[in-house]
């Protein structure tokens, strides 16, 4: 049995609109402290991470602490919206949600983050077989990842974690087969 411990990244500052680059506010950097706390005796063996920095920085003190390195993996990044700021948020992630292959011009599709971080959590897992992991992810791409292993995340459940940061989801494989999905409170 593997165990993965998504790591939803802590608040960011959302005044820095750039995506890779926006770091966590004073709040985010204190409560990544409790994510920390939370999984030093959880006998984690490796840690992957999105190279977004406020996904880097959720986790980076457990790494310290725990002595191992963060493997960043391109494909755990966060949907790309577009290349310009989007306002109405809500209104696109529903859109979303009801078309999975809905995206602006220079963005991603929900189908797109789901088949991209499926197919390196798959690797990941015929890799690192029997052991306890972290990934250090973001809300939207964390919830395509349920939603491959149970159908019914859907819009109301996105729109119900997307406040909670950082927020902890682990899942126990056997192979590449969900078979517990539990959300932590931390």
């Amino acid at each position: 049995m593997t165990r993965v411990y998504f790591v939803r990244h802590a608040q960011p500052d959302f005044s820095i609109q750039d995506d890779l680059l926006r770091p966590l506010t004073e709040k985010g950097i204190a409560d990544s402290e409790k994510v920390t706390k939370f999984l030093l005796d959880k006998q984690i063996t490796k840690i992957f991470s999105s190279p977004y920095k406020r996904a880097y920085d959720t986790i980076k003190s457990f790494a310290e602490k725990s002595n191992l390195n963060i493997n960043i993996i391109d494909d755990f990044r966060e949907r790309k919206i577009d290349d310009i700021w989007l306002e109405d948020f809500n209104s696109f992630a529903r859109e979303q949600w009801n078309d999975f292959d809905y995206k602006r011009e220079h963005g991603e599709s929900l189908n797109e983050v789901q088949k991209r971080n499926i197919s390196t959590l798959h690797e990941i897992l015929e890799k690192n077989s029997d052991e306890n992991i972290v990934i250090g992810t973001h809300g939207t791409a964390l919830s395509t990842i349920i939603n491959y292993y149970d159908r019914n995340f859907n819009y109301s459940c996105f729109e119900r974690i997307k406040p909670l940061m950082p927020h902890i989801v682990y899942i126990d494989f056997e192979g590449t087969k969900a078979k517990i999905i539990k959300e932590l409170i931390v």
